[in-house]
């Protein structure tokens, strides 16, 4: 079964002073799925409280039109899509709201998302899959004013690593995106890791790999750009403990039983059968070594839950890391570069961005943040 990743994106769009359409056939089509968006509010409506919430707290405050009843015009047509789900919409809008626009509030000012933020946020239900890459795209930041987020409907609101990984981190990658569209990050940036790009097998790549060429995700090795809004994105959402080990796997030597295969999975440790050190090595995965300290402190790595032939636990070693690349230290001046960047170009504190979102998403109650809405008379 291909695996599939997910990956979230940038669209520079170019305006037309007009376009005409043709149509091939004669036929009528039916009703469109699609309602239409009134900008009225009615009480009446089952949609109401949402619809209210998201004009006070998005269209009056930012001029920002937040759609999730997925309007066909907004939407690309080569994807098989559906709308977000009502309640789902309700979690993303007031999460958007606490996670984002109001940490942009609070470090960057009011006026900041005012004046540089998205036009546009649509939620939509579904992610746009390619079956010929095994890809689907979870995001979508265009022309420096929309943002797209898909894959609403598969929302685990209490798990806290999914909605980390497509929702809270795309939120700040696609505006990472919506920032360097208008103002051009330092091209010094771009030389860290170039050679190592690969836009088009990124996907099959592995994350210690990529780590130890100094990304912070398979996406961050597909292009520059992909790259630049990972890196802000992971710093800002990750964890103390999910960014260490980042920078641990980046810190690792990794290799394959086919290095040319870019398919080959890579690991960063080894051992011997029967601790034979005549035999051939054999790669093991991290999660299948045993890591003990002795009374004197020295480290001793072992394969888990497998002894040799008399009984002894078989020795694992470290893949001695011959890329030439510092990943870790690669990984940290890319940081520092976007850090002086937002610093410089638009006076926003990137570590204190991320000091305010760890905070947030790591004790925000999702029945209080509804209550912003479900509350609304």
């Amino acid at each position: 079964m291909k695996k599939i990743k997910f990956y979230i994106s940038a669209l520079l769009l170019v305006a037309v002073g007009a376009m005409s359409l043709s149509s091939c056939s004669e036929d009528k089509l039916g009703e469109t799925i699609f309602p239409d968006v009134d900008e009225s509010l009615d009480p009446s409506s089952y949609t109401y409280q949402l619809d209210k919430f998201l004009m006070e707290n998005y269209l009056k405050k930012y001029n920002l039109t937040f759609l999730y009843k997925m309007p066909d015009v907004s939407t690309n047509m080569n994807y098989n899509l559906v709308p977000a789900t009502y309640e789902n919409s309700i979690d993303l809008a007031v999460l958007c709201k606490h996670l984002w626009f109001d940490v942009y509030d609070k470090v960057a000012g009011e006026d900041f998302l005012k004046t540089y933020g998205p036009r546009i946020i649509l939620l939509i239900g579904s992610p746009a899959y390619n079956p010929t890459s095994g890809t689907e795209i979870v995001g979508l930041a265009e022309g420096g004013i929309k943002i797209s987020l898909f894959k609403v409907n598969a929302m685990r609101i209490n798990d806290f690593n999914m909605m980390n990984e497509y929702y809270f981190k795309t939120m700040h990658h696609e505006f990472a995106h919506i920032l360097h569209q208008t103002k051009t990050y330092p091209n010094q940036f771009n030389t860290i890791s170039i050679g190592h790009y690969d836009s088009n097998n990124w996907q099959d790549r592995s994350e210690g790999q990529v780590a130890s060429l100094g990304f912070v995700t398979t996406y961050a090795s597909s292009e520059f750009r992909e790259d630049f809004a990972e890196t802000i994105a992971n710093y800002i959402v990750k964890t103390d403990e999910q960014w260490e080990h980042i920078l641990d796997l980046a810190s690792r030597g990794w290799a394959s039983g086919d290095e040319d295969d870019v398919t080959s999975q890579f690991f960063c440790y080894y051992y011997y059968p029967n601790n034979d050190v005549t035999q051939d090595l054999v790669y093991v995965s991290e999660y299948n070594v045993f890591i003990e300290e002795d009374e004197e402190g020295n480290i001793h790595k072992y394969w888990r839950n497998n002894v040799d032939s008399e009984g002894n636990r078989i020795l694992v070693y470290d893949v001695e890391d011959k890329d030439g690349i510092d990943g870790r230290q690669a990984i940290l001046d890319k940081v520092n570069i976007a850090r002086e960047w937002l610093k410089t170009d638009w006076n926003v504190d990137l570590d204190a961005l991320r000091d305010e979102v760890q905070t947030r998403q790591l004790n925000y109650d999702i029945n209080q943040l509804r209550k912003l809405v479900t509350d609304i008379k």
